[in-house]
């Protein structure tokens, strides 16, 4: 299981740290990844972390994805947020260390947590 936390309110410019904790003792084995979903739009990619770091273009820069094993924890570090940033953003892990982009390839979702971010 994955549980999301971290979601807010902030201004444009500002940060927010979303973490997501995983039960089991696999963690380590899996790729995870870190999607958002805004209103009225499909479900998109956002960063990963498996054998490599990956981001979508529109966050590079300004979010970190992370990763703490022993913790079974995942991390988004979102920096210069903009309001198009604003979404409902989940966790996702996959049983491999693959690292995929597509919301098909992942076999396990957290519930979401919404980061509005205001202009």
């Amino acid at each position: 299981q994955l549980q999301a936390s971290g979601g807010g309110l902030v201004q444009a410019g500002g940060s927010l740290r979303l973490s997501c904790a995983a039960s089991g003792q696999t963690f380590g084995t899996y790729a995870v990844a870190w999607f958002r979903q805004a209103p009225g739009k499909e479900r998109e990619f956002v960063a990963a972390v498996g054998w490599y770091t990956t981001y979508t273009v529109s966050v590079r820069g300004r979010f970190t994805i992370s990763r703490d094993n022993a913790k079974s924890a995942l991390y988004l570090q979102m920096n210069s947020l903009k309001p198009e940033d604003t979404a409902v953003y989940y966790c996702a892990a996959r049983r491999s260390m693959a690292v995929v982009t597509t919301t098909g390839a992942y076999d396990y979702w957290g519930h979401g947590t919404q980061v509005t971010v205001s202009s």
